[in-house]
């Protein structure tokens, strides 16, 4: 990635309260963020909200097996808030906020700021707003300073799940509309390049192209950081993040490639966290564009992919198969994906097709994940056997991203993530293989498909809906949009002293967690 030689100062020093500086977490990532609005989508976005932006309420925790904190998906705690209630009929839900929680800006969280947050993504149009109808949420209305009523138009297991997201990100609302103008209502321009939450930290500065610094909210209402301050570096290659990590340069490094991840692990002075997250590595196919409008097609690539190669050249051995396009710890998940490496069988679907002297397609990838190049690579050389000729193409993330967006689609063969934020296979199915889905990166839209998702979010009764869940995963794998292949699961690289790690279903790490005790 190009370096910029002259510093472009996109965001500014805020005006809150300055803190100490004595704990200061130094991170190699790939790149600095671009952005801060949770409702758009850019590298860094998310990695940097999770940290400044908390919800009305959080999933509770065990302890797991291993002796270590982990999440407990069907457990919901209050945050932000301090109590709800819900209506017989779960239609109703009215939170009172919890006093005290202040942003770093000293304005005091109200009803007011919930209501204008959830305004503030209906008019944006984006992520937020298909997280308000995934959850079924009509209306959210401030029925006091501090209380606020969410009406949903069907009672769903989904709600309290969303609630514990940063999206919509709670914003305060008092800074925020500061920066507003007629022209923008919302402060969207502002939010996009600084930040006004109310989580345990916010943005300082950033020089893009080279580091940001985000500094602990003074007046964050629960225990505060061991770090108070955390300096994001730019550092593109993973070769120099390895390097700067194991001689301490830095606490910690992102996106190590699995390679990497063996030998660290046998280094005394490093720390390797690792969990079997469920997001999976999947090759799309879009079944509005030719070839792939044809689902013989489709199938043909799902029984020419090498699934053995990809396991050994791609994931070194280290990572699990996936079998579904939800994998546990999702509940209901099950194993519908059952293609296995056939090129014989690809060919006879490809013929079928009307392609009996095979096709010549491209694979386009971007840089937003490690394994994107060398599995472009390893499709590359497996389909050729069955007579499908690809040429891989690395295009930047940033076209990626506007061409895979929801309604325009125009990438008919990519590399992407399958993840989300919720541990529910109702939003999982919603989010990335409903038509109206938010991550529905491939133009999947399948009426039959659509429909039992549609059911499954707002059935409450416990086998029916597990059915539902089952019934969809099976649709979806004989539709064969997406090409499972492994779940190369979260590992987090840190020095040797680092303690805290939780994993969480956003699959980003919680700086908040974190302490270096020597």
């Amino acid at each position: 990635m190009q370096r910029f030689i002259a510093a472009v100062v996109v965001a500014v020093a805020l005006s809150a309260p300055t803190v100490a500086q004595e704990n200061t977490f130094i991170m190699a990532m790939t790149t600095t963020p671009k952005g801060f609005d949770s409702d758009i989508w850019v590298p860094g976005q998310i990695e940097t909200s999770v940290n400044v932006y908390e919800g009305l309420t959080r999933f509770g925790t065990r302890v797991g097996a291993n002796g270590q904190r982990e999440i407990e998906p069907g457990k919901f705690e209050a945050h932000f808030s301090e109590s709800w209630t819900v209506s017989p009929d779960g239609k109703t839900y009215v939170f009172r906020i919890r006093p005290g929680v202040k942003s770093p800006f000293g304005n005091e969280l109200t009803s007011e700021d919930v209501v204008w947050t959830f305004n503030k993504s209906t008019n944006q149009k984006r992520t937020g707003l298909f997280i308000k109808n995934v959850a079924r949420i009509d209306k959210v209305e401030a029925v006091s300073r501090n209380e606020v009523r969410f009406t949903l138009t069907h009672p769903n297991r989904i709600f309290l799940s969303v609630m514990t997201l940063h999206i919509p990100a709670i914003f305060d609302s008092t800074e925020a509309k500061k920066h507003a103008s007629p022209d923008d209502p919302f402060a969207s321009k502002w939010l996009a390049q600084n930040t006004a939450g109310f989580g345990p930290y916010h943005v300082q500065s950033v020089q893009a192209g080279q580091q940001a610094v985000l500094i602990a909210n003074p007046n964050y209402v629960f225990e505060k950081p061991f770090y108070t301050r955390v300096i994001w570096r730019e550092v593109p290659s993973a070769a120099t993040r390895v390097a700067l990590v194991r001689t301490g340069q830095v606490q910690y490094a992102e996106q190590v490639p699995l390679q990497q991840i063996r030998d660290l692990r046998n280094d005394k002075n490093i720390n390797v966290e690792s969990f079997a997250s469920p997001g999976s590595a999947t090759v799309r196919m879009n079944p509005k564009l030719p070839p792939f409008d044809n689902e013989k097609v489709r199938q043909a690539v799902a029984y020419a992919t090498d699934y053995k190669a990809i396991g050994e050249a791609v994931f070194f051995g280290l990572s699990t198969r996936s079998r579904s396009m939800l994998n546990a710890p999702i509940p209901g998940a099950i194993d519908a994906y059952q293609y296995e490496t056939n090129p014989a069988q690809a060919k006879k679907l490809l013929a079928e097709a009307g392609h009996p002297n095979g096709l010549d397609v491209t694979l386009e990838y971007s840089t937003n994940w490690w394994w994107e190049e060398p599995l472009a690579l390893q499709m590359q050389a497996a389909l050729a056997k069955a007579g499908i000729r690809v040429t891989p193409k690395r295009i930047p993330s940033t076209e990626m991203n506007a061409r895979r967006a929801i309604n325009t689609w125009s990438l008919p063969f990519m590399t992407h993530l399958t993840s989300s934020f919720v541990p529910d296979p109702s939003y999982n199915l919603f989010l990335t293989a409903h038509c109206k889905g938010g991550s529905n990166v491939n133009g999947n839209c399948n009426a039959k498909l659509d429909e039992l998702i549609d059911a499954s979010v707002v059935e409450r009764d416990e086998k029916k809906w597990l059915d539902l869940v089952a019934q969809a995963q099976k649709v979806q794998a004989e539709y064969a949009t997406f090409v499972e292949t492994y779940l190369p699961g979260t590992h987090e690289v840190f020095v040797g002293c680092m303690k805290g790690f939780m994993w969480r279903p956003h699959n980003r790490m919680v700086w908040k967690d974190l302490a270096c005790k020597k």
